[in-house]
């Protein structure tokens, strides 16, 4: 059995302005920063032995923040990307209500905007594959959508993702992926946990 936190990167600039990233590539901003060097502070408590990421500079960098803490290297895997959100990237809520109304409400989405099933398979892949290259405890620095995503196959309904917050999956000994539960990597007392409303 192998445990995975599969955790969200800290704010990003585009979180703080309430814009939808998707596959865009804004930093970190200065309290995503903050939060990724508090859960640093903890996240050996975990037993982590690896640490994978998506490529996306929110995601990479909060990785490397953790893994300079724990004395280890970073593994990318394009498969953890965020989903690509097509002709909302950048915008915000508000934006997209006045392009597209309707269309949140409605569970519609714009040109370009990669489906949940696209997304669940790569996913779920990658997920599959860091399971069986790592038997102790591993920790993969991903996006909320993919996320989302993820607990929805794992049978459980989605929930916000809060920045630094995620899932506690375990791969099987059969292979397949079971959800434990949610985690947070930081304290809330400690530093803001952010829970942007965007993918």
């Amino acid at each position: 059995m192998t445990r995975i936190l599969l955790v969200r990167h800290g704010q990003s600039t585009w979180n703080a302005d309430g814009r939808w990233q998707g596959r865009a590539d804004p930093p970190l901003s200065d309290l995503g920063v903050r939060q990724a060097d508090v859960a640093a502070e903890t996240v050996g408590e975990f037993g982590i032995t690896r640490i994978w990421a998506s490529p996306l500079e929110r995601a990479d960098r909060t990785a490397r923040i953790l893994a300079s803490r724990l004395g280890l290297e970073v593994e990318n895997d394009d498969r953890l990307a965020e989903r690509d959100a097509g002709d909302w990237t950048g915008k915000t809520r508000t934006e997209i209500e006045e392009g597209w109304p309707g269309f949140l409400d409605g569970g519609l989405r714009p040109n370009g905007f990669e489906t949940d099933d696209v997304l669940h398979e790569r996913a779920l892949a990658a997920l599959a594959d860091i399971g069986r290259s790592a038997h102790e405890p591993v920790a993969v620095i991903s996006h909320g959508g993919l996320i989302r995503v993820v607990e929805r196959a794992l049978g459980s309904e989605p929930h916000p993702v809060p920045n630094l917050g995620g899932l506690d999956i375990r791969r099987l000994a059969d292979g397949t992926l079971e959800l434990s539960g949610r985690t947070v990597l930081i304290d809330a007392h400690a530093v803001t946990v952010t829970s942007p409303p965007e993918v």
